[in-house]
């Protein structure tokens, strides 16, 4: 039913910026709420952030708070995470999610996946 495509990864400084999409395609006119994840190499798929379907809520991982921004343009099919202040530890390939609950923070809750952009943080 959904299909979402990441842009926007690339290699950053310590202290950078980058805004990461996701362009939305789903079968119906039904908006889903979204979220980003991060999956390092050897490690396990985290949470960063996500959105309600509307836009009007938002959670983000402790990690991320102050520094990184998720959103979305629902008129574009899109979403966002604005990333502020990157430190090497934020190196990952990160993932966005389609799902029913944005309140959900378990890649298991998730049933719609991107394929990924990778950051990576490094002077």
């Amino acid at each position: 039913q959904v299909q979402l495509v990441e842009s926007g990864g690339g290699l950053v400084q310590p202290g950078g910026s980058l805004r990461l999409s996701c362009a939305v395609s789903a079968r119906t006119l039904t908006y889903y709420p979204m979220a980003w994840f991060r999956q390092a190499p050897g490690k396990e798929r985290e949470f960063v952030a996500s959105i309600r379907a509307s836009g009007g809520g938002t959670n983000y991982a402790d990690s991320v708070k102050g520094r990184f921004t998720i959103s979305r343009d629902n008129a574009k099919d899109t979403a966002y995470l604005q990333m502020n202040n990157l430190k090497p530890e934020d190196t990952a390939t990160y993932l966005c999610a389609a799902g029913y609950n944005y309140n959900d923070r378990s890649p298991s809750d998730y049933p719609y996946w991107g394929q990924g952009t990778q950051v990576t943080v490094s002077s």
